[in-house]
């Protein structure tokens, strides 16, 4: 016997991120699939897809983040329920899309008695079923090697990168807020045919999302800098890296971030600093009290569909991004 098979694909949203995955799916030209995601009485997530999934080649898109409706270790319960539910319905091939991955912060242990969280939610996912991970600007590229199984890290530098030059502005400096961060920046810096410059900072000991800049390396007089991070969570780092920056010079500076977290008293922060625009992506849900004047929104929504496309198809996703989506 014989059988010629069709492959289907398959897109289905968490509740996090169902208008970037509306997104998606127009440039992939499909429908998003109906989930039916429900709460319990007690918060248990439940979940029905109202189609038949059997031998499809399964997408499903949540964002790793609180919103307003849940923390984000729902968003990844729920993510995890939305995979269990997929394998159970024979599913041929199961591809977490995670734009924002939740808990890549804790990718190492730099104390005694401290978990590797990062590496936790990748055996989640990997035991509810999961063939395939991708997210998008990982906080360090370590984490690819935390899932067993295929990682496409995707890179928001193409859109950042388009909308920086689409500015015109002349004189530009590209900085690391970080020596974390400098391979990335440095990666900005040749794509838009700039300097590179470098804050030196050190975070206070015993107290999280505490940061204290120190110096600048690299010339900033009179240049409009570019902060380059993965994202932006209470605005510590960022807005003391532009405050260093405009002691030394700088005539004006911009934040160029993938992830809003926005949390705390990050809006403030980045309000009343001296940062002129704050550019993101919507890898995150940004409700109506995150948005401020400064605040530029870009859609990362193609990026992620032609990575989905190219998965789909069994062809390379590296040769979206030339290699750079390599840390």
């Amino acid at each position: 016997m014989e059988q010629v098979s069709k492959k289907k694909l398959a897109l289905f949203a968490g509740r996090n991120s169902s208008e970037l995955t509306q997104r998606v799916a127009e440039h992939l030209g499909v429908e998003v699939g109906e989930a039916n995601i429900a709460e319990f009485s007690n918060g248990e997530i439940h979940c029905r897809f109202s189609e038949s999934i059997r031998g499809a080649d399964v997408f499903i898109i949540n964002t790793h983040s609180g919103w307003e409706d849940g923390t984000i270790n729902d968003s990844i319960i729920e993510h995890l329920v939305m995979v269990d539910a997929a394998q159970r319905a024979s599913a041929k091939r199961i591809t977490v899309v995670a734009p924002f991955y939740g808990y890549g912060r804790q990718d190492r242990k730099s104390a005694g008695r401290e978990p590797i969280t990062a590496k936790l939610v990748a055996n989640m996912f990997k035991a509810a079923g999961a063939d395939r991970l991708v997210s998008v600007d990982l906080h360090s590229g370590q984490i690819q090697g935390f899932f067993d199984g295929p990682v496409d890290h995707l890179t928001a530098m193409p859109v950042l990168v388009d909308y920086l030059k689409s500015l015109g502005t002349e004189d530009l400096v590209v900085v690391s807020p970080d020596a974390g961060r400098v391979k990335v920046a440095e990666r900005y810096a040749n794509k838009l045919g700039a300097s590179l410059a470098i804050v030196h900072k050190r975070r206070v000991a015993d107290k999280k999302n505490t940061v204290e800049a120190k110096d600048v390396v690299g010339d900033v007089d009179g240049k409009v800098c570019v902060l380059i991070d993965d994202m932006i969570d209470t605005g510590g780092t960022i807005v003391a890296a532009a405050e260093q920056l405009t002691e030394k010079g700088a005539r004006s500076v911009i934040a160029a971030t993938t992830h809003p977290v926005l949390s705390g008293p990050a809006v403030d922060r980045l309000k009343n600093s001296s940062i002129e625009k704050v550019i993101v992506t919507d890898s995150l849900p940004i409700g109506p009290e995150k948005q401020f004047d400064k605040l530029v929104v870009l859609s990362v929504a193609d990026i992620i569909a032609r990575a989905v496309e190219a998965v789909f198809a069994d062809t390379t996703v590296s040769e979206i991004f030339d290699g750079n989506n390599h840390s």
